[in-house]
């Protein structure tokens, strides 16, 4: 799909939300980092899980939202929100006001806001793109979001320790411009007959609905290993954000990069963290296309289990060194396993779901990030009690686990087809 035949909601929206993103990207990562010297790393675990589950209703509620008031509304109202909300994060982190309570807060409330931001978003786009071009629009989104995981932190390693207010104050404005420029620009895309029928549901019995639809887990069994393993597998790439960041800024002080003649690149462990993200964010966006060709060509059970075992290199070979450079080399293993099943998951899960059920089926599948997401933080609790080397172990033990999970779970699809 050509840009000239993009939707002028689809133009205004990737440009702004690029910009949001970056700004998102700039201090998201460092949270974790905030909240574990702030709070010490039990009650960091513990509020990261809570604010978590803030966001997993909010998200249910905001489907909903979508359908009952409109897509634009539903944004336009998210980014106020937002816009509000980074006013009160500025003042939490102000020259008169330090209160990570207040912060935490704040965290929080944009969590939930973009949580009823995104269904609408995506949802917009299924409203104005045809079903066969919908794949191109969500990988150029992706993208974008993909290059703001590389901006984003290199210059969040900067400016959220020295001129975080700053930032946040930043952060209000472009979000009141952004919620401006989608309340004048940007078109209603769901029709009103589609609302009025939206209307005959309440919130409570359209979330009902939502959740029920998760029943099908307990009569799939085979779907069943493939939600268990993804959240075991979930507990290895969650922590990107969570254990990661931590570990990174407390082992490295200081440590020197690269040296040429009297000329040295010196990072302070933030600023190896911010590295080590858009890394990642680099390489995702340069060789997903690649990677997912080349792995379209070998059998899914090898793909997925394959996966997992770089997952398990990866994030233990992370936890046993202090280097930059194999933070680096760890990383490139972890961004592989990520991009090895990235373009494979959704159609192993049209596979497994019968036809009149593929709606059921993906929103159940959502539960291996849902409830992994929850999971994740308690990693850093786990730290507190074991050194960082045991929890990182036990971090790639888990990305095992997913492959024995998986490998339980290709041998009953094969026995079911067998029999088919």
């Amino acid at each position: 799909m050509k840009w000239r035949e993009w939707d002028r909601n689809l133009k205004i929206r990737l440009y702004g939300e690029g910009a949001i993103n970056i700004l998102f990207w700039m201090f998201f990562p460092f949270m974790t980092i905030y909240f574990e010297r702030s709070f010490g790393k039990d009650y960091a675990g513990l509020l990261l899980v809570l604010s978590q589950a803030f966001s997993v209703v909010a998200s249910l509620i905001g489907g909903y939202c979508a359908d009952r008031f409109g897509r634009k509304k539903m944004m336009v109202f998210a980014a106020i929100g937002e816009s509000v909300t980074f006013v009160l994060f500025a003042a939490a982190n102000s020259p008169w006001m330090d209160s990570p309570a207040l912060t935490f807060v704040s965290f929080s409330l944009l969590g939930v806001f973009g949580a009823f931001y995104w269904p609408a978003s995506h949802a917009m786009i299924a409203d104005v793109v045809s079903e066969k071009h919908r794949a191109d629009v969500f990988a150029v989104f992706y993208t974008s979001i993909n290059i703001a995981v590389v901006i984003g932190p290199v210059i969040g390693s900067v400016v959220f320790y020295t001129y975080r207010f700053e930032m946040l104050i930043a952060g209000a404005v472009i979000t009141a411009i952004l919620a401006g420029v989608l309340a004048y620009f940007l078109e209603e895309t769901i029709t009103v007959k589609e609302r009025v029928k939206e209307k005959g549901r309440g919130a409570i019995t359209a979330i009902w609905e939502e959740l029920s639809a998760y029943r099908v887990i307990a009569k799939d069994r085979t779907f069943l290993l493939f939600i268990v393993a993804g959240i075991f597998v979930a507990q290895t790439f969650m922590q990107l954000d969570l254990l990661i960041a931590v570990y990174t800024s407390e082992v490295i002080d200081k440590q020197k990069l690269f040296e040429i003649g009297n000329w040295s690149l010196t990072l302070t462990g933030e600023q190896a963290f911010g590295l080590v993200l858009a890394e990642n964010g680099l390489l995702v966006a340069l060789f997903t296309v690649i990677v997912t060709k080349w792995m379209n060509q070998f059998k899914e059970n090898r793909v997925f289990i394959l996966s997992c075992v770089f997952y398990a290199v990866g994030i233990t070979l992370y936890g046993l060194t202090q280097s930059i450079w194999i933070f680096l080399l760890a990383m490139a293993i972890f961004t592989f396993a990520e991009l090895m099943v990235v373009g494979i998951q959704e159609s192993f899960v049209s596979k497994l779901a019968p036809e009149d059920m593929r709606g059921q089926y993906f929103s159940a599948a959502s539960l291996r990030f849902t409830i992994g997401r929850l999971l994740a933080p308690v990693s850093l609790i786990v730290s507190n009690y074991l050194n960082y080397t045991m929890t990182f172990l036990l971090l790639g033990f888990f990305a095992m686990c997913g492959a024995l999970i998986y490998v339980w779970m290709f041998t009953r699809l094969d026995k079911r087809e067998g029999v088919a």
